[in-house]
């Protein structure tokens, strides 16, 4: 026994550290999850909140209790990602920090962990696709397809003239309407090739597209059509009482 173990170890496949299982590739984030100053994004980019988002953000904190507080964080940096455009500077993280007692540290713990939130410019539209498995499997390749060769971009890069952001998401939630992706709020569903070249033409005509489902689903119910509820519902006592 010691000697065929001995001889497994000593193998080949063993010592080049070679696996009789296939794997893929892991596939990179296209953010960067340690900050780089930059010209547009350094401990000296302007940031305050306007006189109408403090009353907002003072609003928010309202809810929470005493000793609390530090839970309003994220929808402070919501916020504050709101009014600079999309995006969310190094600085208004330093705000939301000093408004809610916080270590700064801890503002950015949540600003890393949370895709919502964008730490460097992109587009007027971040057009975000989701692959996970829902999506792959109805063809969330080809919708990246599509917006990879309208607009000649790759995931994290945004178009020259500032107008569109690409993004590769985790799931967003809309599985049983794949392959869908997210434009800044609104959710498209049900997407094959001319509606995502439609979606994008309309965006940069300066029209704004109808969200929801391009298959004439009103939102998550079968594809084909009812397959129960299809009648009256029967009254009450159905089955219980023989009078009925």
């Amino acid at each position: 026994m010691l000697t065929r173990l001995a001889r497994a170890l000593t193998s080949p496949s063993v010592r080049e550290g070679v696996r009789g299982v296939h794997r893929t590739a892991p596939a990179a984030s296209d953010a960067l999850f340690v900050h780089r100053d930059t010209a547009q994004n350094n401990p000296d980019t302007p940031f305050e909140f306007t006189a109408e988002n403090k009353k907002r953000a003072e609003a928010i904190m309202s809810i929470y209790p005493d000793g609390h507080k530090k839970a309003a964080v994220i929808p402070l940096l919501d916020l504050a990602q709101r009014q600079v455009g999309n995006w969310l500077p190094i600085t208004a993280m330093h705000t939301v920090a000093k408004m809610l007692d916080m270590p700064r540290m801890r503002v950015y713990e949540v600003a890393t962990f949370y895709t919502m939130y964008m730490r460097n410019p992109v587009g007027k539209y971040h057009v975000q696709v989701c692959t996970t498995t829902p999506c792959w499997l109805r063809g969330s390749d080809q919708v990246m397809a599509v917006i990879k060769d309208k607009l000649g971009l790759i995931p994290g890069h945004t178009t020259p003239d500032g107008l569109f952001t690409l993004s590769e998401v985790e799931c967003l939630g809309a599985c049983v309407n794949a392959p869908m992706m997210q434009i800044n709020d609104d959710y498209y569903e049900d997407l094959g090739d001319s509606d995502v070249s439609e979606i994008l033409d309309s965006l940069a005509a300066g029209r704004t597209p109808k969200a929801g489902p391009r298959s004439g689903r009103f939102a998550a119910e079968p594809a084909g059509g009812l397959t129960t509820l299809t009648g009256p519902p029967p009254g009450p006592g159905f089955r219980v009482r023989d009078d009925l």
